[in-house]
């Protein structure tokens, strides 16, 4: 197996997977763009701002995590020719710390965003308030399903990087 293709087929994948985050930022400011032109109630014309906001924060997540993920692609080979052994630690290392960081804030953290969100909209019947939770709900879930696959991805790169070193020669 060969460590290196493992860790940059990861990575494109990971580049293909956060540019859905682009496009749906892209989606979110289109829909903001069609409540603004063609909302007539007060419910629709609510929607401008959150949906712009939603919209725009998909996008500097998607921008962002693409750009971190292009990156990471070039200095694989430069750190895997460097030391081996200290490539894959380094990526085990980061990779451990990656599926902790999902279990906190995408597995714990999103659920507890939508639930609460979601008895917001119980309670709070201004137009406003409505549109507000509704996007925010719409944006998390989004969130959370591309997540979701990042974190079985990150998942699988983990146990192959730890099959690697267990099989690597001492």
């Amino acid at each position: 197996m060969d460590i290196l293709k493992t860790a940059t087929d990861w990575a494109r994948t990971e580049v293909f997977s956060t540019s859905f985050f682009i496009l749906l930022g892209i989606i979110f400011l289109l829909v903001s763009l069609g409540f603004w032109q063609l909302g007539k109630s007060e419910l629709a014309k609510a929607y401008v701002i959150p949906t712009s906001i939603a919209g725009a924060l998909l996008l500097i997540i998607g921008i962002g995590l693409t750009y971190t993920n292009v990156s990471r692609i070039s200095d694989f080979e430069a750190a895997y020719h460097q030391d081996v052994s200290t490539f894959i630690e380094a990526e085990i290392s980061r990779s451990e710390s990656t599926l902790s960081e999902y279990k906190t804030v995408v597995f714990t953290w999103i659920p507890a965003i939508i639930a609460a969100c979601s008895l917001g909209i119980i309670f709070l019947n201004t137009p406003a308030w409505r549109a507000s939770l509704i996007t925010v709900i719409a944006m998390m879930v989004v969130i959370l399903l591309i997540d979701g696959t990042a974190h079985s991805r990150i998942q699988s790169y983990y146990t192959k990087l730890s099959l690697f070193k267990d099989s690597e020669p001492r």
